[in-house]
């Protein structure tokens, strides 16, 4: 049976772990080689399950340990090409490298990338479908749900999906003005409200595994995160319908199967 452990899920740090507790892949790999270790330490997992990593974007929160892990282990890293561009310019990636162009298949996975729009020149998330048919995907950092996002979410069986902030949360907070709009527009980052009107379009789909991810730590909660999106799931039955998580900053050791 397939997994999802989301290690690491903020604004300071992301890295999610998918497969089995043989092998599988990152997605992302946004702290440090000595945490990553110490993380999958606590799941029962090390750096020999990783085969490959695949990349969202450049953003430090998501490529802050790849120099080091691909410096001490043989992991193949995967960007679309602009992203793959600037982690060779700034050194990010000590080993191989392919250019994602639409998927890759390995370990029995197929890992097929999707555009989302974010503030970069180029941002994605991933779907991953195994050799049973089961699905998952992990999708953050994207300021509202496009047409193609939509398309390539729908029907899986578990998504990690952005709940980023609460407009409230954001609107009052200490942050400054121009980085208030920055998280507000359309390639900024996507609210509880927007996750939970999503979420309910992914249960009614088929999607039986939400996860929240991607929580601001000053502008969000993960129990206000949790009950907005609740609240937009009315019309369907938790722990029947579906299962509904948030990824913790830092893993306690816990995994969601599907």
């Amino acid at each position: 049976m397939a997994r999802i452990y989301p290690l690491f899920s903020s604004s300071k740090g992301n890295c999610t772990y998918i497969g089995t507790k043989e092998q599988g892949i990152l997605i992302d790999d946004g702290v440090s080689y000595s945490r990553l270790c110490k993380a999958l330490e606590l799941n029962g997992l090390s750096t020999s399950c990783i085969k490959a990593v695949f990349v969202t974007h450049e953003h430090s929160d998501h490529i802050k340990g790849l120099s080091v892990l691909t410096k001490k282990h043989p992991i193949t890293v995967y960007a679309q090409a602009y992203t793959l561009d600037i982690l060779e310019d700034r050194g990010c990636i000590n080993g191989k490298c392919e250019e994602l162009k639409e998927s890759a298949d390995i370990i029995g996975m197929n890992v097929r990338c999707f555009p989302t729009d974010h503030d970069t020149g180029e941002s994605c998330g991933y779907r991953i479908t195994f050799g049973d048919g089961k699905s998952c995907a992990v999708c953050t950092d994207l300021g509202h749900i496009t047409d193609i996002v939509e398309e390539n979410l729908l029907g899986a069986d578990a998504v990690l999906l952005e709940a980023n902030y609460d407009v409230e949360m954001l609107r009052n907070g200490p942050y400054e003005y121009y980085l208030k709009t920055r998280i507000f527009s359309n390639n900024g980052h996507l609210s509880n409200d927007d996750c939970g009107k999503f979420a309910a379009r992914l249960v009614e789909s088929g999607t039986t595994r939400l996860i929240l991810g991607h929580l601001s730590q000053e502008n969000n909660t993960p129990q206000l995160a949790e009950s907005t999106v609740v609240k937009y799931l009315g019309g369907f039955v938790r722990n029947s319908d579906y299962i509904l998580t948030v990824a913790p900053v830092e893993t306690r050791g816990e995994f969601i199967a599907f």
